[in-house]
Formats: C-alpha cells, sequence, structure tokens
C-alpha cells in the first residue's frame, strides 16, 4: 500500500502536516507491506502549491500509485477527484506524518470532509480563487 501525506517540509516521517493537500510545500509518499510495516519513505516537492487546475494534483498523486491521501485539509472537488481515482481520502491530520500514519492505521483517523474554507466559499472547490491564501 502507498500511502501519501501533504506536509510542510521534506523531512520524511517528522514532516508536520500540512493543513492544506493543493498548497502543501511538499508530499511524502510512504509505502507500507502486507503487515504495515514501512519500507520506503519519499518527499518529493509539489511543483503546484502557489497555483493548479482542478483535478491536476489528484491525477498526479494517482500516477505515483497511491492508495490513500491524508492531509489537514482539502477541497471539496479534489476529495470527488480522489473518489473518482478509487483513491481514499483521510482529511483533519494533524501533527507529524508518524503521528498521522499510526492514527490511520489505527483507524483513528479517517473521513474525507471538505475544510471548512471550501463549504464557506460555498464551492467546494480546490481553493484556485486566483489569490493566495
Amino acid at each position: 500500500m502507498r500511502i501519501a501525506f501533504s506536509a510542510a517540509s521534506a523531512q520524511g516521517l517528522e514532516s508536520p502536516i500540512s493543513p492544506h493537500f493543493g498548497r502543501c510545500p511538499f508530499y511524502i509518499f510512504v509505502d507500507l507491506d502486507e503487515n504495515n510495516q514501512i519500507t520506503s519513505v519519499n518527499a518529493i516537492e509539489n511543483a503546484h502549491a502557489k497555483r493548479h487546475d482542478p483535478g491536476q494534483l489528484p491525477a498526479y498523486i494517482r500516477e505515483q500509485g497511491v492508495n490513500v491521501m491524508i492531509s489537514g485539509g482539502m477541497g471539496g472537488r479534489a476529495v470527488d477527484f480522489f473518489h473518482q481515482f478509487d483513491i481514499n481520502v483521510a482529511t483533519g491530520a494533524s501533527g507529524t506524518v508518524q503521528e498521522s500514519l499510526d492514527n490511520y492505521l489505527n483507524g483513528n483517523l479517517s473521513g474525507d470532509a471538505p475544510c471548512a474554507e471550501s463549504v464557506a466559499h460555498g464551492h467546494g472547490d480546490d481553493h484556485d480563487h486566483g489569490h493566495e491564501l
């Protein structure tokens, strides 16, 4: 299984979780064997953190062979894209990648509600509003 995390740094398992999927500076990819033991950890810079088209980043994550995307939050359209790609989503993550991984594997992190900003704007998109947040 491959799990991707939105991260604020490239420190692998010690990276803080980023509060937003699309605007995070890095993604951490964690591969697990059939016993949920970590087999590899890789950090990739998010080249589209400042601006991206709807669906662009979920498609990139799918191309990496990801089964689960974990983030502090994400827009409703990103959640929908992940569902279309048969990728499970868990939002509301916090702390480090390791802490969020442990919470997910222990069943304490689940659900894929759009972030509050997306709901407040009434459109559930990926926050591509033409301005920085």
